[in-house]
């Protein structure tokens, strides 16, 4: 079986804000080397890149490059130019004319955002011992509203800590990755079992050759939030049916259309929208709203069942010694309350759905996109569950490429746009004094697709994130889709063993030998139209016998 996918015009996914960066709705990809905004060229020239060393003193916060200094003007030229859907493209202009440190003040905002690894390793090292991130008050406001208790997602200071430490038990340690891996093994393996099927019985050509086109992104949807609550609840919730349930699709566009409406709140009075009803509030809340009463069905339900092992040992034993999920073992031991659970469990339900999703669309595209480089990960893959006996962790970690191509995916077409921070202490960024608490942002959009961070940058290389031979011993903070330090995404062993693993089962052929005697292959068409965030609007599986039929 393999993939092809053709990359064509198309209405834009949303963003992932979890996980450690800053949401963007409809991360729209033009062709390579665009400059958003033509205006900005003109300055490039007229006012020079700044460079670290480039004069002798500190200069003072107020000499930084900045887009305008009247954040209510710079609003509604966003408005007007449409940059919320473009943020991306607009960040990157922006350091083309600017250089590689700019101010900028639109509506409540205010932010100071970098691009090169030097600065974010100066950003990372003021940090502390309690990294300070901005608050979403968006999200803050409908929590506090409804009454609800906030995850550390919404936390600073040691109140986040605390709860921090716990999750990181869970969903961030070794010993928790081993316990969440088979579940997630399980959902990917059952992925592409349904795939085959659907090729098999919607697909055109003889038995054993069909082929079948299909918009992957529902099924990667489907694909992503079934990982996710079996690792959450320790259960399956069948998105794989022929007849998936309404509520779970009711789910994906609650928070759809959560991540959409957050970038604009973040830059207007929220406070002011929520006395007056405006509309964009109104949609933002009802989202959440739906959100939360999805996650609190599955966490009664869940509750429910293990409340029945009560007595019979620990919940693990009760249930036959599989794993109970996230959600049971917090339960069973008891450090943090109900609510607390609930608010997490929550988030990273609502965090796991486009974080992996959008990802593997852009994998696929890419993989299809690069035949050679395909090939070298399925002859990596196939070596390494020969020697795994079965056992999929050590698979994984005997394909390093699968790690790279996630690395390659995310610098070129990341999740989030931003990873940012507030400093404890003044720093110096460029020759600039920012004052503590100012709140800075890394660009990854930007610094992804910069030559003075990448050799090559558009060019999709995954073997550049390896250590051995033929890698380019890429030094720190150059991947920073999953945030850095303490308050890096606490979801993001999750996310990465999930994705890993259905590219994994996808580039095997081992296990397609059993039932299908054909090798699984990645091939893709490309159309002469800019690619966009959906780009993958169509996405063919077809069942070859060689790969030279795909040439």
């Amino acid at each position: 079986m393999s993939v092809r996918a053709s990359g064509s015009q198309g209405a834009c996914r949303s963003r992932n804000p979890f996980f450690g960066v800053t949401p963007e709705r409809a991360l729209c990809m033009t062709a390579a080397g665009t400059v958003a905004d033509e205006k900005l060229k003109g300055r490039k020239e007229a006012q020079g890149v700044r460079k670290r060393g480039a004069r002798a003193w500190v200069q003072s916060f107020e000499e930084i490059p900045h887009t305008g200094k009247y954040g209510w003007v710079n609003l509604m030229k966003f408005w007007r130019q449409g940059y919320f859907r473009q943020l991306h493209k607009h960040m990157e202009g922006t350091f083309n004319a600017l250089g590689p440190i700019y101010r900028e003040h639109v509506g409540t905002q205010k932010t100071v955002n970098i691009i090169l690894p030097s600065d974010i390793a100066e950003l990372f090292q003021s940090e502390g011992r309690l990294p300070q991130r901005m608050t979403l008050k968006p999200w803050a406001t409908h929590r506090e509203i409804r009454q609800h208790s906030k995850g550390i997602f919404l936390k600073n200071g040691e109140e986040w800590r605390s709860d921090r430490v716990l999750l990181n038990k869970e969903v961030l340690m070794s010993s928790a990755v081993q316990r969440f891996i088979p579940l997630l093994d399980e959902v990917a393996r059952d992925f592409c079992k349904m795939l085959q099927k659907k090729v098999e019985r919607e697909g055109i050509g003889q038995k054993g050759k069909r082929s079948l086109t299909v918009d992957p992104s529902p099924d990667l949807f489907r694909f992503a939030l079934e990982a996710i609550c079996n690792v959450l609840y320790g259960e399956r919730i069948g998105l794989f049916s022929s007849s998936p349930s309404l509520e779970s699709q009711k789910f994906i566009w609650a928070v759809e259309q959560m991540l959409a409406t957050t970038p604009p709140l973040l830059y207007l009075p929220h406070q002011l929208l929520l006395h007056i009803g405006a509309s964009l509030w109104t949609q933002h809340a009802t989202a959440w709203d739906n959100i939360f009463s999805h996650a609190d069905a599955r966490i009664q339900k869940c509750y429910r069942r293990l409340s029945s092992f009560q007595g019979q040992g620990s919940k693990a034993e009760a249930a036959g010694g599989q794993y109970p999920g996230v959600l049971g073992q917090l339960m069973e031991k008891g450090q943090l309350s109900l609510d607390l659970i609930k608010a997490n469990i929550t988030e990273l339900m609502a965090g796991g759905v486009d974080t992996t999703a959008v990802p593997l669309q852009f994998a696929f595209f890419e993989l299809g996109r690069n035949p050679e480089v395909q090939e070298k990960v399925r002859q990596q893959v196939r070596t390494s569950w020969a020697l795994a006996d079965g056992d999929p962790l050590v698979a994984l970690q005997g394909a390093p490429l699968l790690r790279g191509i996630i690395k390659e995916v995310l610098r070129l077409y990341p999740v989030g746009i931003t990873v940012n921070r507030m400093p404890v202490k003044d720093i110096i960024l460029q020759n600039y004094r920012v004052p503590a608490g100012t709140t800075v942002s890394v660009c990854l959009y930007p610094m992804g697709r910069s030559s003075d961070v990448f050799d090559d940058p558009m060019r999709f290389d995954p073997g550049r994130w390896s250590s051995g031979k033929g890698g380019q011993r890429i030094s720190g903070f150059r991947s920073l889709a999953f945030g850095f330090g303490a308050r890096q995404c606490v979801g993001r062993r999750i996310a990465e063993n999930e994705m890993q693993l259905l590219l994994m089962h996808v580039s095997d052929s081992r296990h397609e030998k059993v039932e299908t005697r054909r090798r699984m292959l990645i091939s893709t068409v490309i159309s002469n139209s800019p690619l966009q965030v959906k780009g993958l609007q169509s996405f063919t599986l077809v069942k070859v016998a060689d790969i030279n039929m795909l040439q």
